[in-house]
């Protein structure tokens, strides 16, 4: 092999501060663009964005050129910044600052892709992943 390769997937989670409601629907598309965007300037390629109010999934492919909490904490940075200073410059939103990372093999991307998107519907039926959604068990 002449060149590295990796294939890696990392599925995130991450809450509003306090779990507060704050991604309603008027800036839901722009926190998921803000998002892209700072994917792209690292390299991951974003494969599914998903939210309720008070939380996001992103589902990314993953450059081994950074760490995982390099990523978050510039995806969390850059979307705050954006929000709070060019969307919502008179209102609070703020990320909390855990969250949670998990691999994803390349088999089961499309069912947990498919879990992202539907976050809205997975939370309206109670048919969430607890660990997936940093919930208790």
């Amino acid at each position: 092999m002449r060149a590295n390769f990796t294939q890696l997937y990392l599925h995130y989670v991450w809450a509003t501060w306090d779990r507060l409601p704050l991604i309603t629907p008027n800036i839901q598309k722009l926190v998921y663009a803000a998002i892209v965007r700072e994917c792209e300037r690292l390299k991951c390629t974003v494969i599914a964005i998903g939210s309720v109010e008070d939380h996001v999934h992103p589902l990314t492919g993953f450059p081994a050129t950074v760490s995982v909490s390099e990523v978050i904490k510039q995806i969390k940075g850059s979307s705050s910044h954006f929000i709070t200073h060019e969307v919502k410059p008179d209102d609070f939103f703020k990320w909390q600052g855990s969250y949670g990372a998990f691999t994803v093999s390349h088999d089961a991307i499309d069912n947990v892709a498919n879990y992202i998107r539907n976050q809205a519907i997975h939370h309206s039926e109670k048919s969430i992943i607890p660990l997936w959604e940093l919930t208790p068990t």
